[in-house]
């Protein structure tokens, strides 16, 4: 009993430290050596709960996407018109100078180039993507946005603006860039006025 829960303790350990070095270090910059120390966990504790670093990467990723996608949607799902949880999910606490750790594994060569470690980052897009085109379509129907706007359309440009919005804040040091983009796509988004 002891063992098992060391073993898990050590595993926990080993996806934490590996979450966080991957946010901060990318794919390349993570080595095993680092993961271990990070996670004060031997090299015979990685190779026993993990093939090799693609496996604890792996592991790593699908937790980050899936904690994403849960902060979004406890926002997303929220009460509200259509704008306001779009506006909610748009102003919600970020590190916004860390960026974002799904979006910033779509600049690493090594995950992109790995049909199993990119899933989870394009499965966590197309999640946002779909959850916020479904969102401007109850917007669309309760004649709270225009008319003419598509709701893939606008879904895509949520997040490329969330998204650049990072690149810009990290370029200058500073989270105005991005606060500035989330205004701006927020007037647009504004509700029809009768």
């Amino acid at each position: 009993m002891y063992s098992d829960l060391m073993s898990e303790s050590a595993s926990e350990r080993l996806i934490e430290a590996t979450r966080e070095l991957l946010w901060e270090r990318g794919y390349v910059g993570t080595s095993p050596k680092a993961i271990q120390q990070a996670a004060g966990a031997g090299q015979g504790s990685m190779y026993h709960h993990f093939a090799g670093k693609p496996d604890l990467a792996l592991a790593a990723i699908r937790r980050t996407a899936t904690e994403m996608r849960a902060a979004a949607e406890r926002v997303l799902g929220g009460e509200g018109s259509a704008y306001a949880r779009i506006e909610a999910y748009l102003l919600r606490e970020r590190d916004v100078l860390r960026g974002c750790p799904v979006g910033r594994l779509t600049m690493d060569p090594d995950v992109i180039a790995s049909d199993e470690l990119r899933a989870p980052v394009d499965e966590t897009l197309d999640w946002l993507r779909g959850r916020l085109a479904g969102i401007v379509q109850e917007g669309l129907d309760g004649g709270e946005f225009a008319a003419h706007l598509r709701p893939d359309e606008v879904a895509s440009t949520v997040v490329a603006t969330v998204q650049g919005g990072y690149v810009l804040a990290r370029a200058a040091g500073s989270t105005a860039a991005f606060d500035t983009a989330v205004r701006g796509l927020l007037a647009l988004l504004s509700p029809r006025r009768p």
